[in-house]
């Protein structure tokens, strides 16, 4: 519609409004015309439209709305975090489409989604078999490890996911072959370690010290052990910190590792002679011997020397022979039968282990001849320096043909596989000893308390009851603060079990103590 006011350009009163800006222009010279339809927004947060400013869009210069901001700055925070966890493209985009999966394709903002992610990272990589450790993931995220834990059991719940076990053997290969205490080894030593760590591994699932624990721990302790069996200088504060794991818990698995190695050597004929302080100098011989009773096919339980079923030619010629270069510190001769040679005119000769059985006293003996024909040895060749090298920190074996690889138990094998092999020690898992030792005090806790309650009741026929051995109650109680020089340590727990027993409840519950359920149903329950 052609307005009355006339154009500043042609004078004509030609002016109407643009088709897309609305502004007004002269529809005889095509002039703009000064800017006049200036449009109050009134009403509030739903007043109407205005002209340059549009409601609902994410700011100036851009023409996206809420939903679709949210959602650019979601995905540009999950490739920020793919990216520093190292993840790969593919791994990328199944963790964006679990993420869409999870929130419907609303993705989200805040603390929890970026919480979110690192869960679904979580979930991803233990899918695929590969070692992530949720430390890790939750340094990144900037979140304790409790709350990513929960957010991953969510998830799990939610999408109703079967994720497969831990696999502890594919984590310590990861970490011996990209920690950084371990960058400098050679291939064929990484190679080497790697065998004899799966070995140690395996062995500690069989003995039951990975049950109920977290697995980085040991992998810690394993890795510290064969650094240290093939000589590579690292510090066990160090591994740690690369594993994001506790110094102590590390320590204690650590510990747990050389107690059980000590408990092997107790089937060698010098086992008497290991500790924890020094099975370090025994432990080629150790693992050695672990390594061919795995390889055995004998199955007796017994546990002797002469069960292992191996080839002892092989073992006395291969480890104990003069062609191999053995050192030690002079310092440790005495009292250390672990050093010890045989001459190769002393080699024995057998056709096969079952034709020929062998004692523990006949090793003994053969063990002594050994040790002081290398006295003799390292007497006459003590001037020999070149050959004859001290070793000082843990004063273990210099040679390199004790270990063979050979064993099954040195490949991936499944749990019931692992536990069908011999290596030389069989245990109960730490929890059953416990729960052992638990159930016998509970014993001797009723027997006092019921020593104690015929004493109350019947003064003068307390030597009626059967005597009491006061070293056992003793034992019971030991460890506990004494109170005022009593005679026996009475505590919390003994009062709930002479309650029970005045309750008439039968002593076989009361072993297995269940105490809360059992004061419920027969105490409180009046």
């Amino acid at each position: 519609m052609e307005n009355s006011r006339s154009c500043k350009n042609c004078q004509k009163r030609t002016i109407g409004s643009d088709d897309t800006t609305g502004n007004p222009v002269c529809l005889s010279c095509g002039f703009l015309q000064d800017y006049d339809n200036y449009d109050a927004q009134i009403g509030g947060i739903s007043g109407p439209t205005g002209t340059q400013v549009r409601t609902g869009t994410a700011g100036t210069g851009t023409v996206y709305n809420y939903n679709e901001t949210k959602i650019y700055n979601a995905q540009k925070e999950i490739e920020d975090l793919m990216y520093q966890l190292g993840f790969s493209s593919s791994k990328s985009t199944e963790v964006k489409d679990m993420v869409v999966k999870v929130t419907n394709g609303e993705y989200g903002q805040g603390r929890w989604f970026t919480v979110l992610i690192g869960a679904c990272a979580c979930i991803v990589m233990r899918i695929d078999g590969k070692p992530l450790a949720i430390v890790t993931v939750a340094n990144i995220v900037c979140c304790d490890i409790y709350e990513l834990g929960r957010m991953v059991y969510r998830v799990v719940d939610f999408l109703d996911l079967k994720l497969p076990e831990f696999d502890i053997v594919d984590s310590f290969e990861h970490y011996i072959r990209n920690a950084p205490s371990f960058s400098e080894v050679s291939e064929d030593l990484i190679g080497r370690m790697l065998k004899q760590g799966v070995f140690l591994v395996q062995c500690l699932v069989k003995w039951y010290v990975t049950t109920g624990r977290r697995p980085l721990p040991v992998v810690a302790a394993v890795l510290l052990f064969v650094a240290q069996l093939n000589q590579v200088d690292v510090v066990i504060e160090d591994v740690a910190n690369e594993l994001q794991v506790a110094v102590v818990t590390c320590r204690l698995r650590y510990k747990e590792l050389l107690e059980r190695l000590v408990k092997v050597a107790r089937g060698l004929p010098w086992g008497e002679d290991v500790t924890v302080k020094n099975i370090m100098k025994h432990a080629t011989f150790v693992i050695q011997y672990m390594e061919l009773k795995s390889m055995s096919k004998n199955r007796n339980k017994n546990k002797n020397f002469e069960d292992v079923g191996f080839d002892l030619d092989y073992l006395i010629d291969d480890c104990l022979s003069n062609g191999n270069d053995y050192t030690l510190d002079a310092d440790d001769t005495v009292n250390d039968s672990q050093y010890f040679q045989i001459d190769h005119s002393t080699r024995l000769s057998i056709e096969g282990p079952n034709r020929f059985q062998i004692s523990q006293e006949c090793l003994a003996m053969i063990y002594s001849k050994m040790k002081n024909e290398m006295y003799v040895q390292e007497s006459t060749n003590s001037r020999d320096n070149s050959i004859r090298k001290r070793k000082r920190r843990y004063g273990m074996l210099s040679y390199t043909d004790w270990w063979k690889g050979e064993s099954e138990m040195s490949k991936k094998l499944l749990v019931k596989q692992i536990v069908e092999k011999d290596v030389g020690l069989s245990v109960m898992p730490p929890s059953f000893d416990s729960g052992c030792l638990a159930y016998e005090r509970r014993k001797e806790k009723i027997k006092a308390a019921k020593y104690r309650i015929h004493k109350t009741m019947y003064p003068s026929d307390a030597s009626s009851i059967d005597t009491i051995d006061v070293g056992s109650l003793e034992h019971v109680n030991a460890g506990k603060r004494r109170r005022k020089k009593m005679k026996f340590d009475v505590d919390w727990e003994d009062f709930i079990i002479e309650t029970l027993l005045l309750h008439q409840v039968e002593e076989v519950e009361i072993e297995k103590g269940y105490y809360k359920t059992l004061m419920d149903l027969h105490v409180f329950n009046y």
